[in-house]
């Protein structure tokens, strides 16, 4: 089964050496000062339910919209956006992305429209969001693609690193410009690995790859002030699930009307439906 494999580290220098052009993103943020930050708090939790999940759906991105539930996963050859029942964990609509190469990520719903990430492809899907069997535009992203939310205004996309990317789409163009570049810390240094990402409120909740944990985000300054541990979360509902290498924590839909959470994972059996502790 085909993994990521960690971001290379120069790759961003690399983008950097080569524009000369000036950033059209804001570069004058303070540096973080990652020993003087406090440690995340822990967030609780309670799970109020537990639904089935499609075991063979390879999780990249969860949105919750108007009461559907839409899902985003990857694998080429296997790559889909569709729209899942939730009590059932089946799809009642999906689009299977027909270009064996392309290896589906994260999802977002902004503007009526929604915007689907790829790994390595450098492009980015979008569907208008009352029809997902149709792409209505592609555009094209320099970086990895792992997660995408969006805060209202802005599209926010991470590539692996610690960075999350505020951009707007350029539509005459058909690309996304960077507006600004947010690293993200807490009082160990820098929080690299980021991974599907949900605003919330205010704040960005984001899976790390490889990590049982999901931060949550001052989009203010990109501090990690909130940590959720759901270390085990899977094994305790489903004993009997042998969980593959490549099985990891990833998918958080956020429902506003409810104010409760969705998280699933890569190739999970399981959804669990969490509220929590304020």
């Amino acid at each position: 089964m085909l993994k990521k494999l960690p971001l290379i580290p120069l790759l961003l220098v690399f983008l950097s050496c080569n524009n000369n052009s000036t950033p059209d993103y804001d570069s004058s943020l303070p540096a973080i000062q990652p020993n003087n930050l406090p440690a995340p708090q822990p967030i609780t939790f309670t799970v109020e339910a537990v639904y089935p999940h499609d075991s063979e759906a390879f999780t990249q991105g969860l949105q919750f919209y108007n009461g559907k539930l839409y899902e985003g996963t990857g694998e080429q050859k296997q790559s889909t956006l569709r729209i899942v029942d939730i009590k059932s964990g089946k799809p009642d609509k999906e689009y299977l992305i027909s270009d064996p190469e392309i290896f589906g990520e994260g999802i977002t719903i902004f503007k009526n429209r929604i915007y689907q990430l790829t790994w390595q492809n450098h492009k980015i899907f979008v569907y208008n969001v009352n029809d997902i069997m149709h792409p209505i535009a592609t555009y094209d992203w320099s970086l990895e693609g792992w997660g995408i939310t969006n805060d209202g205004k802005n599209l926010i996309i991470s590539d692996g690193s610690a960075k999350l990317y505020y951009v707007q789409p350029d539509e005459a163009n058909k690309e996304m410009r960077t507006t600004k570049i947010l690293t993200v810390a807490d009082n160990t240094g820098e929080l690299d690995s980021l991974n599907e990402l949900e605003y919330i409120d205010g704040y960005v909740y984001a899976n790390r790859w490889y990590n049982d944990h999901i931060i949550k985000i001052d989009t203010s300054n990109g501090h990690a002030v909130g940590v959720m541990n759901l270390t085990g979360i899977l094994h305790q509902y489903d004993p009997a699930f042998r969980i593959p290498d490549s099985a990891v924590l990833n998918g958080i839909a956020y429902d506003s009307t409810t104010k409760k959470l969705y998280i699933t994972g890569k190739d999970w059996p399981k959804m669990f439906v969490i509220k929590l502790n304020k």
